[in-house]
């Protein structure tokens, strides 16, 4: 008994001085695809799978390789279906939150974040994402706000947060959506230390150490960095970078804005932490545009593999955890019968929102096109009559919506970021409907949504959580 006891005692010993010894984590990697449930994983490994002729399973994403997972629910303060606002807020410090709020409690009390605790520890802090760096997601872990619509409100507090690098699409309304006369929120920036690059060369350039844009001002000693897509001016929206599916040379991507963020803030830190968000993910599902979604979950492993890279570099010392916010879409595998066709998607084109410009434009050059017209735009990008076969029944709807288009009896369909043409929603949806995939809805639901974890103590996040619990273990990891 007395040996027994002893071994267990042992046991224990062993397990908290591994705990304690592995963590001194000098890095963290805080992945977010937001929007992205289990089956928006499952389904880009499907696919890829599917059109590169492998068993499926065989092609993974980097996350699914990593040797601990879980689950987490997301459920909000205020409804069991959270909005980005409330969930961004539990993942950024821990504390459930009334939808549509940022950085503060259901009291409206201000909560610390885990990028503003570690902050104050001297770490440096990268933030970045796809969509506005101002958007809910990103402005969750610096941002304390009642609404998560006061855009200007929330630039101004990422101007003055201190934190050292942010990445994305730029700010939604740099001028202020109300008052012309309020700073522009770029200026406002330069004023606090930050440096703006408008690309990734001028990114490459800002790293040079013998480059004169590293110190543009005798008086900033540590510059900060704000990298935002070529495109805005500073004084247009600054909403989404474009999706993968559509992006043309030239345009800024989540990987380019990683591969900066790293050297950046490692030749500045002994110790740093980024939260990186895959924030197109929930736009293409609140489409319900399955190719678009997965096509931006590539995307993201494409970031994470950058972050990989730099964790096989420092194995002990850094930690890569990857999750979402919430699941969007109600995304099903299967619509019918015990088959899927995920392949068919790699007919799609463009986005659906890309199509629903072709469309809109089409019938803008013409108040009636011709039914030829249509047709061409739809063996385009969806490889109908080609590639994918339309029965005559299918071509019939898709004519009758054309007919009422032409009468201006088109119902177009309104998700959160987009109205959708009626005729490229129809053209979507029924290669989606090819494809054996489904959608439940077009907004968010209450699906639990995956957990992956590499490096020190990375086995705290196994198995079953509540989203309220990873900024918790995360500080256990880091022995806090």
């Amino acid at each position: 008994m007395k040996r027994h006891l002893l071994i267990c005692l042992y046991s224990v010993l062993c397990i908290l001085y591994s705990l304690s010894a592995s963590a001194e984590i000098k890095y963290i990697f805080y992945f977010i695809g937001d929007g992205m449930g289990t089956n928006q994983v499952l389904s880009a490994e499907m696919y890829r799978s599917a059109i590169q002729g492998e068993p499926l399973g065989r092609v993974q994403t980097l996350m699914t390789t990593f040797p601990y997972s879980g689950h987490a629910s997301t459920y909000s303060k205020s409804n069991g279906i959270t909005d980005s606002a409330a969930a961004g807020t539990c993942l950024a410090t821990g504390s459930k939150t009334n939808n549509g709020t940022l950085g503060l409690d259901a009291d409206g009390n201000r909560l610390t974040t885990i990028a503003e605790d570690l902050k104050t520890q001297g770490w440096g802090i990268g933030i970045m994402t796809t969509v506005a760096i101002d958007h809910a997601t990103p402005a969750a872990f610096y941002a304390h706000v009642k609404e998560r619509n006061e855009y200007y409100k929330i630039g101004k507090q990422l101007c003055a947060s201190g934190f050292d690098f942010f990445g994305g699409a730029g700010f939604h309304h740099p001028q202020g959506k109300h008052d012309n006369k309020s700073t522009n929120l770029y200026r406002l920036a330069e004023q606090n230390g930050y440096t703006i690059v408008r690309s990734f060369a001028e990114a490459r350039q800002f790293l040079n150490p013998k480059s004169k844009i590293l110190n543009p001002k005798p008086e900033i000693l540590n510059p900060k960095l704000i990298m935002v897509q070529p495109c805005d001016t500073g004084m247009n929206h600054g909403s989404n970078l474009p999706y993968a599916i559509d992006r043309k040379d030239g345009d800024l991507t989540l990987t380019q804005i990683v591969s900066t963020a790293i050297p950046f803030l490692n030749a500045r830190y002994e110790r740093f932490f980024m939260m990186v968000e895959g924030g197109m993910i929930d736009y293409a599902c609140h489409a319900d545009d399955a190719a678009t979604s997965i096509g931006e979950t590539w995307d993201m492993n494409d970031a994470m593999q950058v972050a990989y890279d730099f964790y096989l570099a420092h194995p002990d010392e850094t930690l890569i955890l990857v999750t979402a916010d919430h699941e969007t879409g109600g995304l099903a595998l299967g619509n019918s019968d015990y088959t899927l066709h995920l392949d068919i998607l790699r007919n799609q084109k463009c986005s659906s929102w890309v199509l629903s410009d072709r469309f809109t434009k089409l019938f803008k050059e013409t108040s009636k096109p011709r039914w030829e017209d249509v047709k061409r735009l739809y063996r385009e990008n969806l490889g109908f009559w080609d590639t994918v076969e339309i029965s005559s029944d299918e071509e019939d709807d898709l004519k009758d919506l054309y007919e009422k288009a032409c009468e201006g009896k088109g119902k177009d369909a309104k998700n959160m970021y987009k109205t959708i043409n009626s005729l490229g929603e129809a053209g979507i949806a029924l290669l989606n409907k090819k494809a054996h995939v489904g959608w439940t809805t077009r907004a968010h639901s209450a699906h639990a949504v995956p957990i992956f974890a590499i490096g020190p103590n990375a086995e705290l996040f196994s198995g079953w959580h509540d989203n309220s619990d990873i900024v918790p273990l995360l500080k256990k990891a880091l022995g806090h």
